[in-house]
Parts: structure tokens; C-alpha cells; sequence
């Protein structure tokens, strides 16, 4: 038996907005389980993470079949966390999954083919213990699939009560136009894309994020930290026990360079002179945007997470503060 007894006051501490037109509200922070929660991470710190992230509002885990590693073990993990701790609180959290990257060998495990999405959603949901999952993804765009196949999946699989919304990952703009049109015809639509933005990977400033208002799609940003860049870890230089120290699959040290480190100092001052961490002046940035309904976080502390919620409660940043951002982002660009 459990003994968790979540924060009566989680709900106060934590802003939602409804993503894009549908009735779904997600916090203005979400926890990303695509680290820290594999075979290879510390189990009771992982059980930790979720449940502090709930006594803070956040009811949003966001995961995908590939997690780990090994693959799958992240919602293995997950389901073991919420069988423990979370039976009775199953209506107060939003569990997203995902598929599209390769998952098992032979022609079957990879992609955006009807055969693929249904057999990994059934997979997850083993994994997890789940009759349904809140939101699945289609994971990333697949040119050997028809789209309307892909979207007629994401439609069945809503029909079937296997999830109560679909959304979209990494697709570009003019992409994510089309397949939201089919998906509405459907009569499935889509409510939220969850594409990489921060303030060093701007893409979605090309045409996604007006897509997303126009479709009225919700967004959902992966990595607003940028790995981590963009918080007080690399000021100065590369911690032994950092992600870029230790697993150089998603950062590694050669992308630490002295211009980014300096662009990096320059951005901690704004946040210096706002009374603020530069990791939460980087999620306010995010969040500035209209489209954006949530960012998703990772964490390795719980502090990591107590850091991220207070963002959303610092005054928004002004236009001389976005202007002077701006400059120092143009500078390490230059």
C-alpha cells in the first residue's frame, strides 16, 4: 500500500490553458519522461520526480514507446510509478505516448503505417497497465506512408477509446496543415504539436507556429532548455556530472563553444537583472508565444522542477528585455 499523500494545495500553484480549441487544459509546465526514467535510472528517484511534480500541478507526463533506454523500459517505469502511487488519481493526470521511431526489427516497426501505430499503442498501453492514454502522437512525419493512412490510424485509434485526443510531433508547418485538415474531416481533430523550440532552435517561427494559431492546434515545446545549455550548469564550462560530460548522444561538449558560452553569460545577466534563473527566463521566452499551451521539462532534482514552476509567475518580459535577447541572439549567430 502506498503511502503518498499528494499536496491538497497542488492545484493553486500551477497555471492551465486549454490546448488549441479542444476542452483539454494542460499545465503551463509538463514533465517529459524522456530521460531519468529508463532501466539505467535510479527507480526511487524517478518515483520521486513524479510524485513532486504532481504536488506541484503538474499533471501532464508526457512519454513515447522508444523511451529508456533500453526502449519501452521509460513507460515500464511509469506504469510501475502509477500502479504504486497514483490508482486512485487517475482521472487528475493527462498521460501522452507517442510512436514513430523504430521500435522493434522487421518491416513493421518504424514509421506512420496503420499496422505500426495500432500494434505500438497496444504495446504502450501493456507497458503502462492503461486502458487509454489522454494523448497519442503520431512521433515524426513519414514519407513512405500515405498521410491520409497516418491520420485515418491517429482517427481509429481515438474510435476505439485507445486515447481521447491525437496530436502531432516534429512535422513542419505545411505538413501539419494537411494533416489536421484530413483529421478534421474525420471528424478527429487535432489539438496539439509538439515540436523542439527554444530560444536555439527557432524552426517553429517559420510558418509552424501560424499554422498552429490558424488550425488552432495547441503547442507543446520539447527541449526549451536546449539540453540544458540554457540554464546555469555550462557558465562555466563542462560539469563532470553534467548530460554533455556523460551522455553525449543529445549534447555534447563540442557544441559547448566559447561563442555559445558567451551568448549563454550574456542571456543569464537578463535573467540576473529580472531576479530570475536564466532557465526560467528561457521557459517565460517559450511561453510568450500565444500557440504555446505548455512546455515540456525534464528533471534529474526535484529542485530542477520547483525551478521550472516558479517561471510562469515572474512578470511577463518586456519588450526592451525580448529586444535585448534578441541582440545576443543575433550576435552568436553572426
Amino acid at each position: 500500500m502506498s503511502d503518498y499523500l499528494p499536496n491538497d494545495e497542488r492545484y493553486s500553484q500551477m497555471h492551465y490553458r486549454r490546448s488549441g480549441q479542444s476542452g483539454l487544459k494542460l499545465p503551463r509546465i509538463s514533465l517529459g519522461l524522456w530521460h531519468n526514467f529508463g532501466d539505467t535510472a535510479v527507480q526511487d528517484n524517478a518515483r520521486k520526480l513524479i510524485r513532486h511534480a504532481f504536488d506541484c500541478g503538474i499533471t501532464h507526463f508526457d512519454l513515447a514507446n522508444n523511451y529508456g533506454p533500453p526502449p519501452g523500459s521509460a513507460e515500464e517505469n511509469f506504469g510501475k510509478i502509477l500502479k504504486q502511487d497514483f490508482c486512485s488519481l487517475r482521472d487528475e493526470l493527462v498521460i501522452s505516448t507517442k510512436a514513430g521511431y523504430p521500435m522493434w526489427t522487421g518491416p513493421y516497426g518504424d514509421g506512420g503505417s496503420k499496422k505500426y501505430l495500432i500494434s505500438s499503442l497496444d504495446q504502450s498501453l501493456q507497458r503502462m497497465d492503461l486502458d487509454y492514454v489522454d494523448i497519442f502522437y503520431h512521433h515524426r512525419p513519414d514519407p513512405n506512408t500515405p498521410l491520409e493512412e497516418t491520420m485515418a490510424a491517429l482517427d481509429l485509434i481515438v474510435r476505439q477509446g485507445k486515447a481521447l485526443y491525437v496530436g502531432l510531433s516534429n512535422y513542419p508547418a505545411e505538413l501539419t496543415k494537411r494533416a489536421s485538415q484530413i483529421l478534421k474531416a474525420l471528424g478527429t481533430p487535432c489539438i496539439i504539436h509538439q515540436p523542439k523550440y527554444s530560444m536555439f532552435e527557432r524552426w517553429v517561427e517559420n510558418g509552424l507556429l501560424d499554422v498552429l494559431a490558424e488550425e488552432q492546434i495547441g503547442g507543446i515545446a520539447f527541449s526549451p532548455l536546449a539540453g540544458g545549455l540554457l540554464t546555469d550548469r555550462y557558465l562555466n564550462g563542462i560539469p563532470d556530472d553534467s548530460r554533455a560530460a556523460k551522455d553525449g548522444r543529445f549534447l555534447k561538449p563540442a557544441d559547448i563553444t566559447d561563442t555559445r558560452l558567451k551568448v549563454i553569460s550574456e542571456l543569464n545577466h537578463v535573467a540576473y537583472l529580472r531576479g530570475q534563473k536564466l532557465s526560467q527566463t528561457a521557459l517565460q521566452w517559450v511561453l510568450r508565444q500565444p500557440a504555446i499551451t505548455s512546455v515540456l521539462i525534464g528533471a534529474s532534482k526535484t529542485s530542477q522542477i520547483d525551478d521550472a514552476i516558479a517561471a510562469p509567475h515572474f512578470c511577463e518580459l518586456s519588450a526592451k528585455e525580448l529586444s535585448r535577447i534578441e541582440e545576443i541572439l543575433a550576435a552568436g549567430n553572426a
